[in-house]
């Protein structure tokens, strides 16, 4: 799939909105990728990701595990490891911080790649990523459906994404006028409870 294919299952989708938005990072932009749009359709979720399988293979060659950041990586994690053949487990926060529980492990020598829907600044995904540093798997890379950092979120390993975009986020200090002027919504889930 071309970048433009996705984006293209995003407007379809109703996902692409425009407004005030903060993201979960904090940061407040005028675009949101509400993703969720996007895996509530199976058939949809199924072309991005197999789009994505398709770009990991490339990259990173074959996979053992796909790792995934709770709540927002869990659908395309397990989605994509299935065209994978691998299998798929998530980390969830425990005490604030990220861990692989339930049970998940990872063996010595496993080929990992960390997958999550998208990525802004790599907060979450850096998070994930160091909770994986402290199981034997080898950690080939991390990938995306969509980088919206235009390629400067650093995750210190390679990234590989189906789009990359560059789009504006701004500290709530220095929002535009145009942004100030609309009410925000925070529609993530970072600080969901449970």
């Amino acid at each position: 799939m071309t970048p433009d294919d996705i984006l293209d299952e995003f407007r379809s989708a109703g996902a692409l909105l425009e407004g005030h938005f903060i993201l979960s990072s904090g940061l407040h932009s005028p675009v949101f990728l509400q993703k969720m749009f996007v895996f509530q359709d199976p058939a949809r979720t199924e072309r991005v990701c197999r789009g994505l399988a398709q770009k990991i293979r490339e990259a990173y060659g074959p996979v053992d595990y796909v790792v995934s950041p709770a709540i927002g990586g869990i659908v395309p994690g397990y989605e994509t490891a299935r065209h994978l053949g691998c299998k798929a487990i998530f980390v969830e926060r425990e005490n604030g911080t990220f861990a692989l529980r339930r049970g998940f492990a990872i063996p010595e020598g496993a080929r990992v790649v960390m997958v999550e829907d998208i990525v802004t600044t790599g907060l979450s995904s850096r998070e994930c990523l160091a909770a994986l540093r402290e199981h034997p798997g080898q950690i080939l890379g991390a990938a995306c459906l969509i980088d919206r950092s235009g390629g400067k979120a650093d995750l210190g390993v390679p990234l590989v994404s189906l789009v990359q975009l560059d789009i504006p986020a701004y500290p709530a200090d220095k929002l535009p006028p145009e942004l100030a002027a609309l009410p925000a919504v925070k529609p993530g889930s970072r600080n969901i409870t449970a």
